[in-house]
């Protein structure tokens, strides 16, 4: 009895795992911190029934306001999200922060550990701070990641923020997990404005200039104008010649127009707010710049063009991974990938053979489905 799990319970027993995470999910739902980490804690090492877990909090997850907080190490990232936190506080909003850690080379898990320097939050029970590791994934956020803020969002957390390792051209998958991101630029700093013409421009709806105290600030602020505004054009002129609306411009949004009479569905135009984290100089600002993405993503539509985005994204990589288990457990029903190898290596067969053997059952599963012949269930009644 007991195994791996820190409460126990038999987590071999496939039944003992469903009433587990069935009471997990009652106690998350119903308010318990204590559940909530448990919860993520299970999603982070993959543990037996996390799927199932991830799959009831579904249901009661989609309200929250997801804000990714990206840029170069060093530039302030964590000082900013804790300051931002108690902003949040102030207005008695509650917060969940995912802080995403380089992964440990030896163990896998976080490296950094809880985020000791978040101490404007410390000891306030509607902050939860969690340190989740990278796991090697490019851009920072692993599956667990996304699954965690599913659950924080299931729990009732009005905003959850997500930390990210860093900024570089692979950091994109915030874009596809958070509903608004802010890129912080380190003023003085070459490598942040060479970052940011190489690509990182795109992701952002919001650009922090922090540190703003520091030499060089202004001209950050008026180089960031400048490629904000290239951009602009450059995409103003696209649309020109394609006869679309804008390049930001939101899908799903035909119907939208503000109380003002305005037009809701135009194209956002990303702001640039200046900050000093250590004293919370700019943070407001930045609140308003949060706010006013948010309020244009749900005015425009833009958020459930995004959320249809991120659920078909969830469908693919899950269908991808589960695939992926499939075609290693018949490669190693038929001896294992080395011994396949060798098998190439002595000219006994090629890769391409080998393949198709290994893809076959999966075909013919899909191929008695289309026939009506197997018993892969009707997809209407799923």
């Amino acid at each position: 009895m007991g195994g791996d799990d820190p409460e126990g319970e038999d987590v071999a027993d496939p039944d003992a795992t469903e009433a587990r995470i069935e009471r997990l999910v009652e106690r998350l739902l119903a308010g318990e911190h204590r559940a909530l980490a448990r919860a993520i804690t299970l999603i982070e090492n993959r543990a037996p029934g996390h799927r199932d877990l991830v799959a009831r909090l579904h249901g009661h997850a989609g309200d929250a306001a997801v804000v990714g907080v990206t840029g170069s190490p060093g530039a302030g990232k964590s000082t900013l999200v804790d300051k931002l936190a108690r902003a949040y506080r102030d207005r008695g909003q509650t917060v969940g922060i995912v802080a995403v850690d380089p992964s440990s080379p030896y163990s896998g898990g976080s490296v950094l550990g809880d985020r000791i320097r978040m101490g404007a939050s410390s000891g306030d029970m509607d902050v939860f701070v969690r340190s989740m590791s990278a796991r090697g994934r490019l851009g920072g956020l692993s599956t667990a990641t996304t699954e965690a803020i599913t659950a924080l969002d299931a729990f009732g957390k009005d905003v959850v923020v997500v930390e990210t390792v860093g900024a570089g051209q692979s950091e994109v998958d915030i874009v596809r997990t958070a509903d608004t991101v802010a890129v912080l630029v380190q003023p003085g700093s070459g490598d942040d404005v060479q970052m940011l013409k190489a690509g990182i421009l795109e992701i952002g709806d919001v650009f922090v200039v922090n540190k703003a105290d520091m030499d060089g600030a202004a001209r950050t602020v008026a180089e960031l104008e400048e490629m904000l505004h290239r951009q602009r054009s450059a995409g103003e002129a696209e649309s020109a010649q394609s006869g679309h609306h804008g390049p930001g411009m939101a899908s799903g949004a035909d119907a939208a127009t503000r109380e003002d009479g305005s037009d809701a569905t135009a194209e956002w135009d990303p702001r640039i707010v200046e900050t000093v984290a250590t004293t919370g100089e700019g943070v407001d600002d930045l609140l308003d710049a949060l706010d006013g993405h948010d309020a244009w993503l749900r005015e425009s539509g833009a958020r459930e063009a995004k959320a249809r985005q991120r659920h078909g994204a969830e469908i693919r990589r899950l269908v991808r991974s589960d695939l992926t288990e499939l075609a290693e457990a018949e490669l190693a029903r038929r001896g294992g990938l080395d011994a396949l190898a060798e098998r190439v290596q002595a000219r006994e067969t090629d890769p391409y053979t080998v393949a198709d053997g290994v893809v076959e059952p999966i075909r013919e599963c899909v191929k008695s489905d289309e026939d009506g012949s197997g018993d892969g269930g009707d997809p209407e009644n799923e």
